[in-house]
């Protein structure tokens, strides 16, 4: 007997002859095999069904399962962020060639907006910006010009024009539905220096403080979302009077079905829009072209004014002497200049004076001396410029080409 506290040694497993595993036949005659046979555990100790592998265990295999419902649920917040999310540059290169720039002559001198055209050549813009209007022009992202006539407007703001011309630019799409109220939103417009911008607005549920996003060259564009689908229209007298026009609302004007209020035409000496112009240099950024860009800078800037006895200092004493504000006025009584561009600058006689070749794009009411029915046109004008009081003044100017008419390119 096992002495008290010990267990008594444990049994040697049973041999038994190793052909009998196999079958019952007799042993071969090579001699008997032996082979150990494994102990059987107890009824009570099998699971159910099969017995599972020897080297599986459980604690090993939960944070294998949690593991990947983790990354599961990790890839599926990441999908939809992804879904909410908006990158200003993407959605610009997709809704930018549909947005186009606004600019009117009025009676308020407010024509510059942004618009978005959509199919059948309808702009859909902010009536604040053509309020009695005399003419008004269209520029797409390519710089073409095209003239624009008001369809008319709704009582939130909302202003349909038609694009005359060729129906061959780039067009918006509305979006089926909103977005998310958390998915991101963005606004693609204008500022008033003529850039193309893509903003971020935030979202609907947490939307950003326009006056801190865009300036009022943005009154009439569209909001878009991550896709660059039109969801809205900026509209209102002014930024921080504005609102957004919802998708149910544009949705009949972008198809021709909204019922439109007749806009008032103009009955007056239409001015531009009065923020200022910058020419743009096509030619070396000298100190001299920089003088003139300067002062025919000045010069188109009182001349969208309507500020013809201000458009005086611009010129020499010369020049001055046989000019008279009231026939300046005459002949640019509704012109608005747009598009600058320095395309040449040579010195000229002594004293650092220059000759400079000027294009630009001019607006004007139809009915103007020499307008013939057209709204607006392309010149080319060449200036004599001199340096009276330590700077370049214009001297004299002669028109080397005329191009009228913006109703095709």
């Amino acid at each position: 007997m096992a002495e008290q506290g010990r267990s008594e040694l444990p049994r040697p497993p049973r041999r038994i002859p190793g052909w009998a595993v196999e079958n019952t036949d007799p042993p071969p005659a090579l001699g008997p095999r032996t082979t150990l046979e494994p102990r059987r555990r107890a009824a009570a100790d099998e699971g159910p069904g099969e017995p599972l592998p020897p080297k599986f265990r459980w604690r090993f295999v939960w944070p294998l399962v949690v593991f990947v419902l983790v990354l599961g649920a990790a890839a599926g917040w990441l999908v939809r962020a992804d879904s909410l999310s908006l990158d200003t540059e993407d959605v610009l290169a997709k809704a930018g060639p549909a947005v186009v720039r606004v600019l009117a002559t009025t009676c308020e001198g407010t024509g510059q907006a942004s618009g978005v055209l959509m199919p059948g050549g309808v702009v859909l813009t902010a009536v604040s910006a053509i309020r009695e209007p005399i003419s008004i022009a269209i520029v797409t992202q390519d710089g073409k010009v095209r003239r624009a006539v008001v369809r008319g407007s709704n009582a939130n703001g909302v202003a349909v024009l038609a694009m005359a011309g060729k129906a061959d630019k780039p067009t918006a799409s509305l979006a089926a539905k909103l977005p998310d109220g958390s998915a991101d939103r963005a606004l693609v417009g204008y500022e008033l220096n003529g850039d193309q911008v893509a903003r971020r607005l935030g979202t609907a549920d947490e939307p950003g403080k326009l006056t801190e996003i865009v300036d009022a060259a943005a009154l009439g564009a569209p909001e878009v979302d991550n896709r660059g689908r039109v969801i809205g229209l900026l509209t209102g007298p002014t930024i921080a009077t504005s609102r957004i026009a919802g998708l149910d609302e544009l949705r009949p004007y972008a198809e021709g079905r909204g019922t439109l209020t007749p806009e008032k035409l103009g009955n007056c000496r239409a001015r531009g829009p009065q923020s200022p112009v910058e020419p743009e240099l096509a030619v070396a950024n000298t100190p001299l072209a920089g003088e003139v860009r300067e002062i025919l800078g000045q010069y188109l800037d009182t001349l969208n004014r309507h500020d013809f006895v201000g458009m005086q200092s611009t010129y020499s004493d010369v020049l001055r002497a046989r000019s008279d504000p009231a026939e300046d006025a005459k002949k640019h009584a509704t012109s608005y200049a747009f598009q600058p561009v320095v395309e040449s600058v040579t010195t000229a006689g002594g004293d650092n004076n220059a000759d400079a070749r000027l294009s630009f794009t001019v607006l004007f009411s139809p009915n103007s001396n020499g307008a013939n029915g057209h709204t607006c046109g392309r010149l080319w004008i060449r200036y004599h410029l001199v340096r009276e009081q330590q700077g370049l003044r214009i001297d004299g100017a002669s028109t080397e080409k005329n191009t009228a008419g913006c109703d095709t390119d």
